[in-house]
């Protein structure tokens, strides 16, 4: 998923070129550009969708260019991530029908490429071959609360099913967490076979999947494109988290050991890279 504009970084990030295509830890590599190599550690099989802004489509081109064009879908407005997720989704199931499917933020910062991708594994070694969705949990090391929080029985390396999902908190709530033990921060990343979201989705969110299904006969083909146009607006607006995962009975948490940021604050980049991004603008 790579959409977002990244406001909370203005003026660094901006609208007409948002963080996930800016080189932001000064290492040589775009965010996304660090995302797929990361992802490129699990070996076998893997294949590679994008769904970005259709603005943004020329930053797919530039910086990951192994993409075929077909797998990069351009959204013609914003619906928030779960027609975003549901449009992918169904561009994979028309020739992929068995896929097992990683959804990850285009942005975020996972140095441990190797422990990434032992918990990936992991996490698709279970979706495989049932109906669950795994969310990944992250190692709170502080009471943050730009955050959402998982509470779940979790233990590294271990799926357990997700008691329930925690909004993001104020700190006297997020310092209770840490204290209770039993919480973790939610990295937005979500695995799942095809099947299992095509059920929550006609479950918990008809109107996209109606939306979807309209969409469908034109996939592949010269219209996409236009009945897109025409169509993925009508969508709902709405998270994947308040569409499904706060609704489906069938949610797993995967706990991590791995470093992680969202870096969503400057605060976040200066603790990573040592430097104030802001002294350069």
């Amino acid at each position: 998923m790579a959409g977002g504009v990244g406001s909370r970084l203005y003026p660094l990030s901006t609208p007409d070129h948002p963080k996930q295509f800016i080189d932001l830890l000064g290492c040589g590599k775009t965010l996304i550009r660090l995302t797929y190599e990361r992802f490129l550690a699990l070996g076998g099989d893997i294949r590679f969708w994008v769904v970005t802004s259709v603005a943004y489509t020329h930053f797919i081109h530039e910086q990951i260019p192994e993409i075929p064009d077909e797998q990069i879908l351009a959204e013609p407005v914003a619906r928030n991530t779960a027609p975003c997720i549901a449009y992918a989704c169904w561009k994979i199931k028309e020739k992929y029908p068995d896929a097992n499917i990683v959804i990850t933020p285009a942005d975020a910062y996972v140095p441990d490429v190797e422990a990434f991708a032992a918990t990936m594994r992991t996490a698709l070694g279970f979706t495989a071959g049932n109906g669950a969705i795994v969310c990944i949990g992250i190692t709170p090391d502080s009471p943050h609360t730009g955050y959402g929080y998982i509470h779940a029985p979790a233990e590294v390396g271990k799926v357990v099913k997700v008691a329930e999902f925690k909004e993001k908190p104020s700190l006297e709530v997020a310092q209770g967490y840490l204290a209770e033990g039993g919480y973790w921060w939610n990295a937005g990343i979500f695995v799942w076979n095809v099947k299992t979201i095509e059920k929550e989705l006609r479950a918990h969110a008809p109107q996209i999947c109606g939306i979807m299904d309209r969409l469908s006969p034109s996939l592949y083909g010269e219209g996409e494109n236009a009945a897109l146009a025409e169509l993925f607006p009508q969508c709902d607006k709405i998270s994947i988290d308040y569409a499904v995962m706060e609704k489906s009975s069938d949610v797993y948490a995967l706990a991590a050991d791995w470093a992680w940021s969202d870096l969503g604050s400057f605060e976040a980049i200066e603790k990573i890279t040592g430097r104030d991004p802001r002294k350069n603008l």
